[in-house]
């Protein structure tokens, strides 16, 4: 998809944050429109050509889960990548499920934003929901132990290690080193690209 045809749209109630944004990804070649609100967004959502959009989670008047569910009640499926903090990733797995393509933790690296937009520009050709190989990745998935099933439900669920070992009844330190194991084994660079796999496998435990 070129990067010139199609526009992506910016939804974040901080000035300083949009100003950011639109700077980064003007000076790479994108088209960026912003908007201080999600409600602002929905107001023009209908009469939006190609594009994509880029959204923080936890916004005052809307956030971008609820966004993402207020576009689908309109019927308007627009490739998003949801920007999140620490300890927003069961909101973040609940975005993606309701069709956000991609989360990304703050903070980051500009080049990461800027490929996730790639990424999700390239559902606008026509490509595959799915980045990945639903195969590979399941048989991936069948290397897991059972402890890393269980840690695996925990991470994707939000949970942090303190708290999915206390649940497990082993260490914290243990479950990192599983943790370490899962990311191994499912071949994923991050924790966003680990929920997609499991998101896209529709992994429950």
């Amino acid at each position: 998809m070129q990067i010139d045809s199609y526009v992506v749209h910016v939804v974040d109630d901080e000035v300083a944050v949009r100003k950011s944004l639109a700077s980064l990804l003007t000076m790479t070649g994108f088209t960026v429109r912003v908007h201080e609100s999600a409600s602002n967004f929905l107001t023009d959502a209908q009469n939006i050509g190609k594009a994509c959009l880029v959204t923080d989670l936890r916004m005052p008047d809307m956030n971008g889960l609820e966004l993402l569910e207020q576009l689908n009640k309109k019927g308007r499926s627009i490739p998003t990548i949801v920007i999140t903090g620490h300890g927003d990733i069961t909101m973040a797995v609940a975005a993606m499920k309701a069709g956000a393509v991609d989360f990304i933790e703050k903070p980051f690296e500009d080049k990461v934003l800027v490929e996730a937009i790639r990424r999700a520009a390239s559902r606008l050709g026509g490509a595959s929901l799915l980045d990945d190989n639903i195969a590979l990745l399941r048989t991936r998935l069948s290397q897991l132990s059972e402890r890393e099933r269980q840690i695996l439900t925990g991470i994707v669920s939000g949970l942090p290690n303190k708290t999915i070992g206390y649940n497990l009844g082993i260490s914290p330190r243990t479950v990192e080193v599983h943790r370490a194991n899962i990311m191994w084994k499912m071949q994923a660079r991050s924790l966003p690209e680990l929920v997609r796999m499991t998101i896209s496998l529709d992994f429950t435990g």
